[in-house]
């Protein structure tokens, strides 16, 4: 992609990115994702009402009258947004991959983050971890990251998720609210599930596409997995073929949903070719 391309596609995500964020999903992003905690602001007299257990009595004493002490929530959070940027998602059989409403996705999350002063970092992995970046808030960070999603070029094929879960649990110290935003087409990553989950706020935002769950009727086809590079031809007109690929991704879902449901991570699917502002709100009016 020529310089200018890229120029051009920044500009037009930012654009939408930024409208989205500012219109729709400011105050649903302020009230779903809440501060580390509540913080000491200052000390006033005491009111009828307030809680006794916020008396200042170190204040009290030496000006011989009530006095409490009063807190305000700690809004600044760590965002960060783990990006699966493995070969499945060069994958779209609708008018955009699922690389292309990742990128939008992220930009509108990013957007949404630093209109409400907090820090925004990116973990892009594949079958191993690709790019960080660390933490930072402003506009020019975020068009950073936006570019870097539009022109980067993955090393790996394949997808570990367990390996990007580790890395972000070993470079976040501090609790923060994490979106991992994948087709989730892996295994073997609950170990790694759990203990995020545990330290962070994690959302996943899983990503399809409308033919990953229903094989379309095409006779005699070859595919290719975009991850490992093999390619098989397939009766998708045989019975037994399009009942065993059904099977197999009702498997994968029911899978994924006992996991979600085990450890109460909050999720929502995204899928290529229709809006992903309804599922968006959806799942942030869900946690406020």
């Amino acid at each position: 992609m020529q310089e200018s391309d890229i120029i051009k596609k920044v500009r037009r995500i930012e654009i939408r990115a930024r409208g989205l964020s500012q219109q729709m999903f400011s105050g649903e992003y302020h009230s779903a994702f809440k501060g580390r905690g509540m913080a000491f602001s200052e000390v006033r007299e005491y009111q009828y009402g307030d809680d006794v257990r916020n008396i200042d009595w170190n204040v009290t004493a030496r000006l011989n009258h009530p006095y409490v002490k009063v807190f305000e929530e700690e809004r600044e959070l760590t965002v960060m947004l783990l990006i699966d940027v493995s070969g499945s998602h060069l994958f779209g059989t609708t008018d955009e991959y699922k690389s292309e409403i990742i990128a939008e996705i992220a930009a509108t999350l990013a957007f949404s983050a630093i209109h409400n002063n907090d820090k925004v970092g990116v973990v892009m992995f594949s079958d191993h971890i690709e790019k960080f970046i660390p933490p930072k808030k402003g506009s020019s960070h975020i068009l950073r990251i936006i570019r870097e999603l539009i022109d980067f070029r993955p090393v790996g094929t394949g997808t570990d998720i367990a390996e990007a879960l580790r890395y972000f649990t070993n470079v976040t110290k501090k609790r923060s609210t994490a979106f991992l935003i994948s087709d989730m087409c892996d295994s073997n990553y609950e170990n790694a599930l759990k203990i995020a989950a545990g330290k962070h706020d994690l959302v996943i935002l899983h990503i399809d596409d409308p033919r990953e769950k229903t094989l379309p009727r095409m006779g005699i086809q070859s595919f290719e997995d975009m991850e490992n590079g093999t390619i098989r031809w397939v009766d998708t007109s045989s019975p037994e073929v399009r009942s065993a690929y059904e099977n197999y991704y009702q498997r994968y879902s029911d899978e994924y949903e006992r996991l979600m449901q085990k450890y109460g991570i909050d999720h929502t699917t995204i899928t290529t070719g229709q809006d992903f502002v309804r599922p968006l709100i959806g799942l942030f009016k869900r946690r406020s």
